[in-house]
């Protein structure tokens, strides 16, 4: 060990250079690096290096962006006229008889063989511009709830004026291609999607909203009221949108906050909020007695304040009271609070059977702009609640508007893969009634936009190797986004986050600590800023440091704001050459060649004779005119040409090169490829495809390694960061039958720049795939190598005395003499060596943030203010449940049987140790590239371990060489984990502080343009006190004493909501 690890360590040293200059021989022979350098090289007299205006690209995005949105908007404003006219022209019947296609029963048949009642034969096709699945697109289907009878007049009534919406739909499709699903949500309850659909309207029946929930707690509530109250609640909460603000209080003898961090405040209803609501509500126990006017002072005081603070929504007001009964009519509070005026409408929910005090609770409702119901049982709830809607809705109704409604983005639950599964229901908007004197909501129409589709209009060429484009909404929530991810892996499915459409700006773009950028993209600026910024890559593995532009604009009429973002350097320019369309289609036509699939080279999804091309087969059809009809990008098109033709002889050299391998010589690599700016990729096999260890690499089902919408190749992304010519090399796990869990194969590439004008762009990328054996073999047999003129070499790495390592430059281990070890962190192998490499400069910890982590949950309460429970406390809460449950079964069994299976269910999957939403940092180590070698001693205790580290030349690897025989297990690992941020586990007054200050944090927004709160016809009865039997209706709004009219009274359909994709 003396010789090898003696001061100098002359032997690693050559046993480094040895081994690199091996591996540099045989990966430019095999990539061809060299050869295409100089193809490159060759051309750059004819060659352009253009400087990227970031703020021209960012403008004419926004642009295209803003008018695709708009033939989305024109498409939906012309249903809008088509239902109001259909209904103006419409005479309700009640005896009408008609046949319509309902979803659920079309192409069913009887035992006879005949088809069901409303349920003809309806041809059905897949079609790939829907996600494949089998529609028609001649005419439109209806969805019901399942509680609806299908033929009730109301429906039948419906369903028959909707009939004229089928012409729009069809139209619309045609005038737009682009155009997905469309629909029409009627106030009676029936859902007509084209072509198939189902999705509700609740977010586009109102306007922005500040809502402070009132929970009866008193003993009272006991048992199956108690059940109904929760259920009801959680059933307001999932009416709420990111636009709106909400509290919960709940009552008894005293008043409190049900998330006391909150305490005088009202809270945005995103996502995160509303599931925080939701297991806080779980919790609620009964006791005391109900005192409601200190509750009522306390909602009308957080209102008062915030729309005087102008805060929250600025728009409507409400409080929904929830009890079993109200003692009194608490007329001095309103008197106080809320009257004349009444500014904030109250509604009640009297809970249970029980009327008597049914009139009190009406009564409260009624003088109060309000709306009161009863709720008996937990299937009553959904239907109840819902019709707050049509109240809050009314003076958008009676105004006559049609307001455009954004929502939030939602997942398409059939294209849970990626994040291209997202889409945005855009946009919504109201059809209302042209009958202004009833003001009843008629339903509303809409459209979806894929946001994939919305991101091809920011081609991926345009922005270089690291650069992207992003969109995010007036509330700073990210739309789109490369660093965006939506799902995650639970077992072996994939499924979405429950924040995964309320993932802030900030927590992507963390970097951003004074959030600049964030502010002036929701205040609507077009401007530029720059940031240093670490990127991290490779599951986090890995991290780039880059300075980046950020340029930003907004899209007009949307509360949207697009960013693009380009980093420094080759970022900053593009490079453009130019060919013969003659010599460039004859090199496209090479069977080893490949285009982009996700890049639009060429519009393939409009036209339906262009959608089973691919993108390369459209490319060759605009090439050679066959299809005048094809649109195609002409400047990517020219560049694919370009680019195919420099590279073509890759493909001579690679054929030539596998010819002469006998098939007895050692297989030294699987395959060759390269990649270039524009979205090519070449690859070529030196064996039998039967004998390529990682068949997924270049392949769709291997994203990282190939281009998408959102980034370039993994082994691109690392090459171009390395000096031309020094290879990348990363481990890569094989799957298959036969897969053992460890790494097995390597791939190394280098990138191609060009210079022109003292401008450097990257070109491309070229790379070699190998067996991790083959590497292996290659560094053994370098370690044999020693300085000795004369005489066997006294030592290699073969020695029990010593023990080397190749590690790459985030210190990740590929070469060991263990083969367990190989692909771990060395940290976590020796964390004596990496604590002393980090002290000594040779590698840098750098902490990275991720704020979209998966976490098992904590053991503390959902309050971020309140302490953890004792074990006695647990043990009485848990029976409590458990005879609550019980109790809950024996009545809810004959009932409500299908609803208890659903609980049971629910419950069963909460015992379960669920991953959620956390806030991670985690270290990643990166190697000094400046110090070449380094060598150490380590003080162990009784012994000392000596170690040298060597730079292994050309590549972004490393030899490190330590002496085994000393115990050095006094040092911990060094480990690459993540660990939560602010963990309360053990909660501490300081970081539940902390916390409690975050949650509470309102961060800057942009509210909607329009506000629908009151009208002049919606006014307050003269004389309040209403001492009736029973009121003219339970919705006492007072339009005029003679214009009572009873509220439609729908029952929204029960499925996937825009927002929320269930």
């Amino acid at each position: 060990a003396a010789v090898a690890l003696g001061t100098g360590g002359g032997t690693v040293k050559l046993w480094a250079d040895t081994f690199g200059g091996d591996l540099y021989s045989t990966l430019t022979k095999y990539s061809g690096s060299l050869l295409l350098q100089k193809k490159y090289k060759d051309v750059e007299s004819s060659l352009k290096i253009e400087e990227v205006d970031g703020l021209e690209l960012v403008r004419k995005f926004s642009e295209d962006m803003e008018n695709m949105l708009r033939r989305k908007v024109e498409a939906v404003q012309n249903l809008v006229e088509a239902a109001e006219e259909a209904d103006l022209n419409h005479e309700f019947n009640e005896s009408l008889v008609f046949d319509y296609y309902n979803s659920v029963l079309i192409n069913e048949r009887d035992e006879k063989g005949n088809f069901v009642e409303l349920g003809a034969e309806f041809l059905l096709e897949s079609n790939a511009h829907f996600s494949n699945l089998p529609v028609n697109t001649s005419i439109s289907s209806v969805q019901l709830p399942t509680n609806v009878y299908n033929k009730d007049p109301d429906i039948l009534n419906g369903v028959y004026m909707s009939e004229a919406l089928n012409a729009v739909f069809v139209e619309n499709f045609q005038r737009d291609p682009t155009l997905t699903w469309q629909y029409f949500g009627s106030a009676t309850g029936f859902f007509r999607i084209y072509p198939g659909k189902d999705m509700e309207y609740i977010q586009a029946a109102t306007s922005p909203k500040d809502i402070v929930i009132l929970v009866d707690v008193s003993g009272s509530m006991k048992g199956l009221r108690m059940t109904i109250a929760k259920h009801t609640i959680t059933t307001i909460l999932d009416t709420l949108g990111e636009n709106d603000f909400v509290n919960i209080i709940a009552y008894n003898d005293y008043v409190h906050y049900i998330e006391p961090c909150f305490k005088g405040i009202l809270v945005q209803a995103d996502r995160d909020n509303r599931e925080h609501f939701k297991l806080l509500v779980e919790e609620l126990m009964v006791k005391g007695v109900g005192v409601v006017d200190q509750a009522l002072r306390e909602a009308f005081q957080i209102l008062k304040q915030f729309q005087e603070a102008k805060q929250g929504s600025l728009c409507n007001q409400a409080v929904m009271l929830i009890s079993d009964g109200a003692v009194e009519d608490y007329e001095p509070v309103f008197e106080k609070y809320n009257w004349p005026d009444c500014k904030v409408r109250v509604f009640t929910y009297l809970i249970g059977r029980e009327v008597s005090f049914a009139d009190r609770m009406k009564w409260i409702a009624c003088n109060n702009k309000g709306y009161y119901t009863q709720i008996s049982t937990l299937a009553d709830t959904q239907e109840n609640v819902m019709e707050y809607l049509h109240v809050l809705s009314r003076p958008m109704v009676i105004n006559h508007d049609h307001d455009i409604i954004w929502t939030e983005a939602y997942m398409d639950s059939k294209l849970w893969t990626g994040p291209g599964s997202r889409k945005l229901g855009l946009p919504h908007s109201l059809c209302l009634s042209f009958q202004r004197s009833h003001g009843i909501l008629l339903g509303v129409v809409g459209s979806d936009v894929a946001l994939r589709e919305l991101m091809k209009l920011a081609p991926r060429y345009k922005l270089g190797v690291h650069g992207y484009a992003f969109l995010n909404t007036n509330n700073g929530y990210i739309l789109s986004h490369p660093d965006l991810r939506p799902l995650y892996r639970e077992g072996k499915k994939l499924k979405p986050k429950p924040n995964y459409n309320s993932v802030d700006l900030s927590e992507v773009e963390w970097e951003d600590q004074a959030e600049s950028l964030r502010t002036a993209m929701i205040n609507r600026e077009t401007g530029t800023l720059s940031m240093d910024v670490k990127v991290p890559m490779d599951k986090g593995k890995r991290v780039l440091f880059l300075t980046n532009d950020y340029f930003f604009t907004d899209i007009s009429d949307t509360p949207f704001s697009l960013g693009v973002v380009l980093s420094r350097g080759h970022g900053e320019y593009i490079l453009l050459g130019n060919t013969s369309v003659e010599e460039g289609l004859h090199d496209l036509l090479h069977p080893d060649l490949a285009l982009a699939s996700d890049w639009i080279y060429c519009i393939t999804d409009i036209d339906p004779d262009h959608r089973k091309l691919s993108q390369l087969e459209a490319v060759i059809r605009f090439l050679t005119r066959e299809d005048p009809d094809l649109e195609c990008d002409e400047e990517l098109v020219r560049e694919v040409l370009f680019d195919a033709v420099v590279t073509a002889p890759m493909e001579a050299y690679w054929t030539a090169l596998a010819l002469n391998i006998s098939e007895e010589s050692e297989q030294v690599v699987d395959m060759a490829f390269l990649g270039t700016r524009a979205g090519l990729l070449r690859s070529s096999l030196f064996v039998g495809s039967e004998k390529v260890s990682d068949r997924k690499f270049l392949t769709p089902e291997d994203e990282a390694s190939v281009f998408t919408l959102d980034s370039f190749p993994l082994w691109y992304r690392q090459a171009s960061e390395h000096p031309a010519g020094s290879f990348v090399f990363n481990l890569r796990w094989a799957e298959g039958p036969e897969s053992t869990g460890a790494p097995t194969v390597v791939t190394a590439s280098t990138a191609v720049a060009v210079t022109v004008d003292k401008k450097t762009a990257i070109a491309a990328a070229v790379g070699v795939q190998m067996k991790l054996e083959f590497l292996q073999r290659k560094f053994w047999a370098a370690t044999r190598q020693c300085s000795t003129v004369d005489g066997p070499c006294t030592q290699s790495c073969e020695d029990s005395d010593l023990d080397c390592f190749v590690i790459d430059n985030n210190g990740f281990i590929l070469i060991s003499k263990r083969s367990h070890e190989t692909g771990r962190f060395l940290g976590e192998v020796d964390g004596a060596v990496m604590t002393q490499l980090l002290s000594m400069g040779v590698f840098n910890q750098v902490t990275m943030y991720d704020y979209q982590a998966m976490c098992k949950p904590s053991s503390h309460h959902h309050s971020a203010a309140q302490p953890l429970v004792s074990p006695i406390s647990a043990f009485l809460t848990a029976t409590r449940w458990l005879l609550q449950e019980l109790v809950l079964f024996l009545l809810e069994w004959s009932v409500w049987g299908s609803w208890y299976d659903r609980g049971a269910e629910a419950h069963k999957q909460k015992k379960q140790d669920q991953l959620q939403p956390c806030d991670t940092e985690y270290p990643v180590f990166v190697y000094q590239p400046a110090i070449r070698e380094a060598n150490g001693i380590i003080e162990c205790g009784p012994c000392q371990k000596v170690f040298v580290v060597q730079q292994i030349p050309n590549s972004n690897l490393l030899l490190l060489v330590t002496d085994p025989t000393c115990d050095c297990s006094i040092f911990p690992p060094v480990l690459q984990e993540a660990t939560e941020i602010l963990t309360l586990t053990v909660i501490s007054a300081h970081n539940a502080s902390v916390k409690c200050d975050r949650m509470r944090s309102q961060k800057l927004r942009r509210r909607p343009d329009s506000c629908h709160a009151f009208h002049p016809e919606v006014r307050v009865e003269a004389g309040r006190g209403w001492a009736g039997s029973s009121p003219p209706n339970p919705l006492c709004l007072g339009l005029q004493e003679h214009t009572w009219m009873p509220m439609n009274t729908p029952v929204l359909f029960r499925g996937n909501i825009c927002v929320y994709a269930l």
